[in-house]
């Protein structure tokens, strides 16, 4: 049953996938691939947490969390699966950083950021993060770094640390006192 399942998901995928050849769509999808790197978004949170010290202070210290204790969620799970990425030649800093495929870090990024969006605000945050996500997580499948189903399941990870981040946001910012203006 499972390799029936791992044989139609590397089917789906490969129907998905883009050819480099085509040129425009290909940068695309690459740049918005790139666009979910964490260390990107960790340096841009990290300058809004350096020159805000308003409500953007909190909430890039609060995302920023969000996106630390996902990472090591995900590293955790991929050690745990150990699935190879398919196969290609795109993605050589991922293929050689990071082997393993499930789930998708990127996309449990973007499911995050939106979650998180939505329950920190503002509303135009929440929006460009609602169009934002899925482009960044389909970006992975149409490059070739991912399955299909490293995609849905990242982004339910995404999904679920968002809830529990937000929920336990209260405790988090007493904890980490440092990183919060009260």
């Amino acid at each position: 049953m499972i390799q029936t399942i791992l044989r139609k998901d590397a089917q789906w995928t490969d129907r998905l996938r883009l050819d480099p050849s085509q040129k425009l769509w290909w940068r695309l999808a690459a740049f918005l691939a790139h666009s979910g790197d964490s260390w990107f978004w960790m340096i841009a949170l990290g300058i809004i947490w350096l020159f805000t010290r308003d409500d953007w202070h909190n909430r890039a210290a609060m995302i920023g969390f969000g996106i630390v204790v996902l990472a090591l969620s995900v590293f955790g799970i991929k050690l745990l699966f150990k699935r190879r990425r398919p196969d290609g030649e795109w993605g050589a800093i991922y293929r050689n950083t990071d082997p393993h495929s499930f789930p998708s870090g990127h996309a449990a990024r973007a499911a995050l950021l939106l979650v998180m969006a939505y329950g920190l605000g503002p509303p135009w945050f929440a929006g460009l993060m609602l169009v934002w996500s899925p482009l960044i997580a389909i970006s992975r499948v149409l490059t070739g770094v991912h399955y299909l189903s490293d995609i849905i399941a990242g982004m339910l990870l995404g999904i679920v640390a968002g809830w529990l981040i937000l929920a336990m946001q209260a405790p988090i910012m007493r904890l980490f006192a440092i990183f919060f203006i009260t």
